[in-house]
């Protein structure tokens, strides 16, 4: 997996970026030697699902979600619309 420092990617940005996405491997930022981000390739119609899911508080939300539902504690969305328009 190749690295690239953070002023070396802010030099060349465009090229990192363009050798990320052709050959797929993603490339390790570093900042003073230490990683500290990643660049890499997101296929065209997976962009929403990987924020998404990497997004702490998307997962954090997705299971307060699941155990309000898992306990009872949800309502169709038809009630919920009714009491707005009430």
């Amino acid at each position: 997996m190749p690295t690239v420092s953070i002023r070396d990617l802010s030099r060349n940005a465009s090229g990192v970026v363009s050798e990320v996405a052709s050959s797929g491997r993603p490339a390790i930022v570093t900042k003073h030697g230490a990683p500290v981000a990643a660049v890499i390739a997101i296929p065209e119609g997976d962009l929403e699902d990987f924020v998404l899911a990497h997004a702490a508080t998307f997962l954090e939300d997705m299971q307060a979600a699941d155990a309000d539902l898992a306990a009872g504690r949800t309502q169709p969305a038809a009630e919920v619309f009714a009491e707005l328009e009430g």
